[in-house]
């Protein structure tokens, strides 16, 4: 692991984890060349960040992810107050994400 997890890190494992969307499985810091991605669900090649404050997508973030997209994953970014306030329409939008319905 890169670092110890943030809070809505934690949250956001307890949803992914133990398979609980319809049997897609998330690993979590997951080493993609050299970026490290909080979680990837590789059957679906989803790549599910938590975002704090600081990720505003700045340029290096812009960077980060075209090379993720060219290593074809699509991306979903999730704000940590988010994940930590409204866990059921986080719940959702990976769902949707998974059925290709968001990136």
């Amino acid at each position: 692991m890169r670092h110890e997890p943030t809070e809505a890190e934690r949250k956001l494992w307890l949803i992914l984890r133990n398979r609980r969307f319809a049997n897609y499985k998330f690993r979590r810091q997951v080493p993609i060349g050299p970026y490290i991605a909080d979680f990837v669900c590789y059957s679906a090649k989803l790549i599910v960040e938590a975002d704090g404050s600081q990720h505003a997508l700045d340029d290096i973030d812009k960077t980060r992810d075209a090379e993720l997209i060219r290593r074809g994953f699509r991306l979903l970014r999730l704000w940590n107050n988010d994940i930590l306030a409204r866990s059921e329409n986080v719940a959702d939008a990976i769902w949707a994400a998974l059925q290709g319905e968001a990136s």
